[in-house]
């Protein structure tokens, strides 16, 4: 067998083939290229020859074999783009498609009222030096409650204010179960805590739901006093609600905290003139706070004589229905998109 002549008549059928098939607009492609390339295709025919040659002869003769495959691989290769490009022009002159038109642009999307105001809070507090501390949402009563100074008679231990996993576990009531956790973990010190995230209990309405979230603040030091917690939050109301924000402290009562206050800002919607938002009150309640109680400091391992200091928190949810007045909480956990799109 003179496998050279046989290699020059294939490259000769091939070329031939190749140009009336591109001539023929592609048709018998397929056929074409499994006669040629396919594993029992002519090419791997030759391959398969090269026994016959004399061992001297095989290198030469192989590398001839395998540039006939290069050149028919690429004219295939070619065949077929311009055969999908003439399918997909084909199928763009038969449609009423004009694709000149520009396209749809993409709704950009945006972030939630939610994470805007906690994100905000966050970047506030971080500023002023406080550092962001997290717990479990899922905790032992004992860091929810003992360790905060509210005994096991406590209204708010009861079923109808708590959610109880099992036995001893519930879910937080609030994020000062985080406050607990870092203490006991921390050598005693001066604190600038920040503690966000989602909170429990059993409640649900226009105003309360079920989960929310929540901001908890605890600064501890030596020699801190009540001006301390008041000076602070009138920076954060002016923050967030704008300059010329007035604050007030009513008495009221924390276990946690001693004295304990709830905190109002002036309704930033009538200037605190009155209206239907703040009740014609002119003030709007915000979160509560307190100075430490010492019976926490003890609880906790830390000493009651040296250090003092103040912690407060107010609801996320609470203070985006204030900021964006928003008529209902469930607004905010609804998905609604005409509702988001405001934002």
């Amino acid at each position: 067998m003179d496998t050279n002549n046989d290699l020059d008549a294939l490259k000769t059928r091939l070329v031939a083939d190749l140009d009336a098939c591109e001539q023929a607009g592609g048709k018998g492609l397929d056929d074409l290229k499994v006669r040629y390339l396919g594993k029992k295709g002519e090419i791997y025919g030759l391959m398969r020859g090269m026994g016959a040659l004399p061992a001297d002869q095989r290198p030469a003769f192989g590398q001839r074999v395998n540039e006939l495959r290069d050149l028919a691989e690429a004219r295939f290769t070619a065949l077929e783009e311009r055969a999908a490009e003439a399918a997909i022009a084909a199928k763009l002159a038969s449609s009423t498609l004009d694709v000149t038109l520009p396209g749809l642009g993409a709704e950009l999307g945006h972030l939630h009222p939610l994470t805007i105001v906690r994100e905000d809070t966050i970047d506030f507090f971080r500023g002023m030096g406080f550092e962001l501390a997290e717990a479990r949402e899922v905790d032992h009563e004992w860091y929810n409650f003992e360790a905060l100074n509210i005994p096991p008679e406590h209204p708010a231990r009861d079923m109808h204010d708590t959610f109880y996993v099992d036995d001893g576990i519930v879910l937080r009531t609030h994020t000062s179960n985080v406050q607990a956790h870092y203490l006991l973990n921390r050598e005693q010190g001066p604190v600038r805590m920040l503690a966000p995230g989602c909170v429990y209990r059993v409640d649900n309405d226009a105003s309360h739901a079920p989960m929310f979230q929540q901001v908890e603040c605890l600064v501890i030091d030596e020699h801190i006093s009540f001006a301390n917690l008041k000076g602070t939050m009138l920076l954060w109301a002016e923050h967030v609600f704008g300059k010329g924000t007035r604050i007030r402290v009513r008495p009221s009562y924390f276990p946690f905290t001693e004295p304990s206050a709830e905190v109002d800002v002036s309704c930033s919607i009538c200037g605190g003139t009155g209206c239907r938002l703040c009740k014609h009150t002119g003030w709007i309640e915000v979160g509560g706070c307190g100075s430490v109680d010492p019976a926490v400091f003890t609880q906790l391992g830390w000493d009651p004589e040296r250090w003092t200091g103040f912690a407060f928190g107010f609801g996320i949810d609470r203070i985006a229905l204030l900021k964006y007045g928003i008529p209902n909480i469930g607004l905010l956990t609804r998905n609604e998109v005409g509702f988001l799109k405001q934002f």
